[in-house]
């Protein structure tokens, strides 16, 4: 039996409400009862405890135990133990100054109490929340044995149009959508974001000489370089796992085609050939393949070249448009915008093949990306007339919205594992 429960959300942001709307369905009764134990009543706790109860709601790997309300919220393990709990955080935050020594602790309450974890840090106001994100990937790790994604970011483009002209930004936000920096701001268009694998850059598409260039922008500094500016179209760039090249789509030879550019020496390689139009490379995370999308069947369809013979094999074959493809990082699946008559969704497809399952059925969805533990993947949307961003879970049991504060978000990328 398919439970459903819509959960809403409310974060409050320093300056602005951002909602999300979290609609959990299969797999509720199995996730992992826990309980978060008040940090204390003052805004800072009241921060740390949300976010870390929001993040591990999120993952859709637990189910969050309350516990007693009030001014003196902390209860003991046995009493939530009592109420459901399997596993019990429990915090505590002193000021000192301008700064804050944070502990926290998780203990197994199936097990009577047994100490799981402990950790303290001192950290400025301004680190409280990524620090809140550390604790939580603390946590799953410890609980489910892999590396949480609460610290990693997103990046996608911002297009905000006014009566005289429309405004393109590259953003990059916490994975929950919070603390969005302007990274770049054009009157043109900008597309395309991609993370390099060490998560210090992002390249990109920029229109801002009337035609269409690819950069990379430093995450930290903002420093840009020029990677391509042929003739016609340059485009898609994707970096390879080891960070030295990026896939990029030319058409400086006629029809577009793929190319593979080392980033330091500047050299290129052409990859693939015929008449047909290719598209869209993403490297496999081995380095070994890309699956990029081409028309050389008679409609948009996923094939996969191999790096080493540049052999090409199609993957896809059902519904008549499969496109954006991309290896979940574990290598086990393959997700894809996928269309079926009219409707365009996210598509997941075994990586050995078979059929495409739609993961999202809203017939408006679109760039999917996934997060680097494989679980859960990014797209854009569209909700009540807007360009927003989606989330999905791989198995399709967890479905989210983060609404924009402000114009169209589209084209959004996972960030990998941040250090």
């Amino acid at each position: 039996m398919i439970n459903r429960l819509l959960i809403l959300i409310t974060f409050f942001a320093s300056n602005a409400l951002f909602a999300l709307d979290l609609e959990l369905t299969q797999g509720i009764n199995s996730a992992l009862p826990i309980a978060i134990n008040s940090f204390g009543q003052d805004s800072e706790s009241n921060l740390l405890g949300h976010v870390i109860e929001n993040d591990l709601t999120l993952s859709g790997q637990f189910k969050i135990i309350s516990g007693p309300q009030g001014p003196n919220a902390q209860a003991s393990v046995g009493v939530l133990k009592q109420l459901g709990a399997d596993s019990v955080v429990t915090g505590h935050i002193t000021r000192q100054g301008n700064r804050f020594e944070v502990s926290f602790t998780l203990s197994d309450a199936a097990a009577n109490g047994v100490l799981l974890l402990t950790k303290s840090y001192h950290v400025g106001s301004n680190e409280l929340r990524p620090l809140a994100h550390h604790i939580s990937d603390e946590i799953y790790q410890k609980l489910t044995g892999e590396r949480g994604i609460f610290s990693t970011r997103i990046a996608y483009i911002s297009v905000q149009r006014g009566t005289q002209r429309t405004r393109y930004s590259l953003e990059v936000a916490d994975a929950d959508g919070f603390n969005p920096q302007s990274l770049l701001v054009s009157s043109e268009p900008i597309m395309s974001p991609s993370w390099a694998p060490n998560g210090k850059a992002i390249s990109y598409v920029s229109f801002e000489k009337k035609r269409a260039q690819i950069y990379t922008v430093s995450v930290e500094t903002g420093q840009r370089r020029l990677i391509t500016s042929f003739p016609g179209i340059n485009g898609a760039p994707a970096w390879s796992p080891d960070g030295t090249k990026l896939a990029v789509v030319l058409s400086k030879s006629g029809t577009p085609k793929i190319y593979g550019i080392d980033i330091s020496s500047g050299t290129m390689k052409q990859l693939t050939f015929g008449d047909a139009i290719d598209t869209e490379p993403r490297y496999s995370p081995d380095g070994r393949s890309l699956l990029f999308t081409s028309g050389r069947g008679g409609s948009p369809q996923v094939y996969r070249l191999s790096l080493a013979d540049g052999q090409v094999s199609r993957v896809t074959f059902e519904g008549n448009y499969n496109a954006r493809a991309s290896y979940t990082p574990d290598m086990k699946n393959i997700v894809m915008l996928h269309r079926d008559d009219r409707q365009f969704n996210i598509g997941l497809q075994n990586a050995t093949g078979g059929p495409v399952a739609s993961l999202t059925f809203s017939g408006l969805d679109e760039s999917p990306s996934v997060s680097p533990n494989s679980r859960l993947v990014l797209y854009a949307t569209r909700f009540q007339d807007k360009g927003v961003l989606g989330i999905v879970s791989i198995d399709g049991r967890i479905r989210m919205r983060l609404p924009a504060r402000e114009g169209d978000v589209q084209e959004p990328a996972w960030s990998p594992y941040l250090s």
